[in-house]
């Protein structure tokens, strides 16, 4: 039966953003575990890795590894990472169904991160689309979009200069990203009025963190302006590695939680999910910030027997 509420998407990107700040590897059979379940949980657009340099993040050096053990499904969505051209190469041979491109708003975090001037990095991506030529379709992401950890405020018209050349690459999608948890709703409403006025045939999707603890919020104020797409990681996993300060993005679960119980149909099974949580976190090993995982659904039901073990 087909559900009467508004539909959003969740794509997970877990095993990209999370994995990668991990210093202690993660088997690459592991790796394809979890999304695995992550699909088998309802979430069927995943930004699965990243074809990055095996120096820059050695976490991520088995990309292809995993694409490859993966169990394809047709109504399953595998996008990667490709900061530059041979980046590409190597995911369009794996078979992943969608690239990602992306570009700092910051100079100084673009630098950090890719190592380039923000100019370099437009023309890399430029040489990124000659690559694709049209056998898979790129996402443009923009890094940093509401805030910057070494410059502070970041204009609207540095996001706008990124997303006029995807624009003119032909990109159809493109996702704003709260890189370090400076989001707010004011900026969150701004930017995002600016993106819908300056180019309405772009579908938007918002990727937040929770470092600051209004990752939710932000959510709410996407929502409100329209957006029906967000990015976030299972167990609130992640945090850049190239900017201090940075921690985990929007938890999957809590997000689905909050989305379902907002009326709107994410054709996520949300108890599956939290399973595929509590595996994460006992992987990684250590407590994650996910807090639906912990406390359930709110009508969940304990016996007096549960609440004399919790206090005893």
């Amino acid at each position: 039966m087909t559900s009467s509420r508004p539909e959003v998407r969740v794509t997970e990107v877990g095993t990209r953003d999370g994995f990668q700040a991990e210093r202690e590897f993660i088997p690459t059979a592991v790796k394809a575990e979890v999304i695995d379940a992550l699909i088998a949980a309802g979430l069927t657009h995943i930004e699965a890795t990243s074809f990055v340099s095996p120096k820059a993040v050695p976490q991520l050096a088995d990309a292809a590894e995993v694409i490859a053990l993966l169990r394809r499904r047709a109504d399953a969505h595998l996008a990667a990472l490709a900061p530059n051209a041979r980046g590409a190469e190597r995911a369009l041979a794996a078979g992943v169904d969608e690239i990602v491109v992306f570009v700092s708003a910051s100079e100084s975090h673009n630098r950090a991160n890719l190592n380039a001037p923000i100019a370099q990095s437009l023309a890399n991506v430029g040489e990124v689309n000659e690559v694709v030529a049209g056998r898979a379709p790129i996402r443009g992401a923009v890094a940093c979009a509401f805030g910057c950890p070494f410059e502070g405020e970041v204009a609207v018209d540095a996001v706008l200069r990124i997303v006029d050349t995807y624009a003119n690459l032909g990109f159809r999608t493109l996702t704003l990203g709260d890189t370090t948890g400076m989001a707010t709703p004011p900026t969150v409403a701004r930017l995002v009025r600016a993106i819908g006025e300056r180019f309405p045939s772009i579908a938007t999707a918002l990727h937040f963190h929770n470092t600051r603890g209004i990752g939710l919020a932000n959510v709410v104020i996407g929502l409100e302006l329209g957006i029906r797409e967000f990015e976030s990681s299972i167990a609130g996993l992640g945090g850049c590695p190239f900017a201090p300060g940075a921690t985990g993005n929007v938890c999957t679960e809590d997000l689905v939680y909050l989305l379902e119980e907002s009326g709107y149909d994410t054709g996520v099974d949300l108890a599956a999910l939290i399973g595929v949580a509590k595996r994460v976190e006992a992987l990684i090993g250590r407590p994650l910030p996910g807090q639906v995982m912990k406390a359930g659904p709110r009508l969940r039901k304990y016996t007096l027997d549960d609440a004399r073990r919790a206090v005893g």
